[in-house]
């Protein structure tokens, strides 16, 4: 690739300490050494048997993720669990999976696929406000669990996950799955090497116009609805891989007809420099994530969650008339594929948390995301009564 670093000896340079004094997170700084997410289809271990997945929630977002763990060699699609047996039934049929069960009147259909012998671990795809139930059951069964994001609605809920899984001696995995993708890792190592001095900045905006309506769970409160816990975590993860702490937040919102937060703007003084965050269901964003630094900036277009097309501007280039050095980034599937592989990996080296989407972080989010509804005047459960 060509050289984005420059010469920091030349006639531009200033005469104090150039070294780039930036802190990569260790979730982010995994991800610099992580050879696996570079071949994401080559078997953990060789020869071994497959992992067993099992699926909870055949919805939308498991349609589009499925397809991409049936892509890993030492994968097999085992069950797929819902409230509605029909819905298991046409998921099962789309996409190749072996058994299917719903709610009867002797057990529902998560307690099924909890009880299935032949499954290892579960991806659960469910409404965020059904993730502590259905997590904390099949953590008990004994099942590993890769859940999406956000892990759960509260930060209570989310201490209960992480005790479980560490009592159960099981995998618990956010499935953050952004911090696994090429271009993110690439970001990463070119700002651990300097490309743009030292990270004082990160901007990020998600979202689209999508009109109000009660039925889709992106509205509904009781399934965790709203762009806190849905959509913050994307613009928020790449200020968390670099700023360190969170020393004080402003927050601006604006809630809908369904009472769910469906704008928001977000400032955050943090320890490494300032994050300006938003997330919206009520407008069209310019879409992108821009990291600022000392010596020159990088840009993430339009999709943050999976990046395709970098740029990065040095102050040295900028001088000399140049354009941004650009670098675009190949899908694999629908993007998730190095995800299933790092689950695949804890899974076989008998890890029960993921070093590139650890608890804490998953843990600081979900207190974050709790302050902030509360300032903004969402209510929040009552945790303390559901796990006394």
């Amino acid at each position: 690739m060509p050289d984005i670093l420059g010469d920091v000896t030349d006639s531009h340079a200033p005469t104090e300490d150039l070294s780039a004094e930036n802190h990569l997170a260790d979730f982010a700084a995994a991800g610099l050494t992580a050879p696996h997410l570079d071949s994401p289809l080559e078997p953990t271990v060789a020869d071994a048997e497959p992992l067993c997945w099992g699926v909870v929630g055949p919805g939308a977002i498991a349609g589009r993720v499925v397809p991409d763990i049936a892509r890993l060699p030492d994968a097999r699609l085992g069950a797929v669990s819902s409230r509605s047996l029909e819905r298991a039934q046409a998921f099962a049929a789309e996409h190749g999976i072996e058994r299917s069960y719903g709610d009867d009147d002797d057990r529902s259909g998560l307690a099924a696929l909890a009880a299935d012998p032949e499954i290892d671990i579960v991806y659960v795809a469910s409404p965020h406000g059904y993730h502590h139930e259905h997590v904390s059951a099949l953590l008990k069964a004994g099942k590993h669990v890769l859940c999406e994001k956000a892990l759960a609605v509260t930060a209570a809920e989310v201490a209960d996950l992480i005790a479980t899984a560490r009592a159960q001696g099981v995998l618990l995995m956010e499935a953050v799955w952004t911090a696994m993708t090429p271009g993110f890792r690439r970001v990463m190592r070119l700002i651990a090497d300097g490309a743009i001095g030292t990270v004082h900045g990160v901007s990020g905006a998600i979202g689209s116009h999508v009109p109000a309506d009660g039925s889709n769970r992106l509205f509904a409160p009781a399934d965790g609805g709203g762009v806190t816990l849905d959509m913050l975590v994307y613009p928020l993860l790449w200020s968390d891989a670099l700023q360190g702490e969170v020393r004080r937040r402003t927050e601006v919102a604006h809630l809908g007809p369904t009472g769910v937060d469906d704008d928001l703007a977000l400032q955050l003084d943090r320890q490494y420099g300032w994050a300006q965050l938003s997330a919206t269901l009520r407008r069209e964003p310019v879409t992108g994530v821009s990291i600022s630094g000392t010596d020159g900036w990088l840009r993430v277009d339009g999709r943050i969650t999976n990046p395709v097309r970098i740029e990065v501007m040095t102050a040295r280039s900028r001088e000399a008339g140049e354009d941004p050095h650009v670098e675009e980034f190949e899908t694999l599937g629908a993007g998730y594929v190095p995800q299933m592989r790092e689950a695949t990996r804890c899974v076989r080296e008998g890890l029960t948390e993921s070093p590139l989407v650890p608890w804490s972080l998953s843990l600081s989010r979900a207190e974050l995301f709790d302050a902030i509804r509360a300032a903004i005047g969402l209510h929040l459960p009552n945790d303390d009564r559901r796990f006394s």
